[in-house]
């Protein structure tokens, strides 16, 4: 098992059900699923971008992309509906458990500057979203080998009800919010 599902398991349901006083067991807040999103404008002129970002993405997670593509024509763009713009990846189970802990223990410290992240990424329904500038922070990419740098997008969907559940959840689960600093 992996050790932030454990971590789940034995310490936050507890504190969880404590704080906010569920009944039962399932009423807690957990993590449902983690999507992966990488946006690619530049692949509808030309196809090798949209290869080289599905392979980075292979590489982050372990897991083929799925090409996602246009819904509508944009002529300002030179988009028309069905062309490849980007990739996803959604995680479930012991793996999404296996990439939130390379996300918070590995990737996320690995970004320049860094002072935790901002609570004002929470949706309303209890899910977090995260975007980071490039791809070279995770250490399955080689820094030589890569074409260009790309952003991409994290969503953790979890199955809160609030932003305040939530916030608790992925707080006692390690997640690095910034401190919020009190002006006088």
């Amino acid at each position: 098992m992996n050790r932030k599902k454990e971590l789940y398991l034995n310490e936050v349901i507890p504190a969880l059900r404590s704080k906010f006083e569920y009944k039962n067991v399932h009423m807690v807040p957990m993590l449902n699923k983690i999507v992966i999103s990488m946006g690619v404008g530049q692949a509808s002129q030309n196809k090798a971008i949209l290869d080289n970002a599905i392979k980075d993405m292979e590489q982050i997670t372990g897991r083929k992309p799925l090409v996602t593509k246009a819904k509508q024509s944009i002529s300002n763009f030179k988009l028309r509906a069905g062309m490849p713009i980007g990739c996803k990846v959604t995680l479930r189970g012991e793996i999404m458990y296996e990439f939130y802990d390379k996300l918070i223990s590995i990737v996320i410290p690995r970004i320049r500057d860094f002072k935790g992240v901002p609570l004002r990424n929470f949706d309303g329904r209890g899910n977090y979203s995260l975007g980071l500038d490039e791809q070279t922070v995770f250490p399955e990419i080689e820094f030589d080998k890569i074409d260009m740098v790309r952003g991409m997008n994290i969503a953790i969907v979890t199955t809160a009800k609030t932003d305040e559940e939530a916030k608790e959840m992925l707080t006692l689960m390690g997640f690095p919010f910034r401190k919020v600093a009190i002006k006088e």
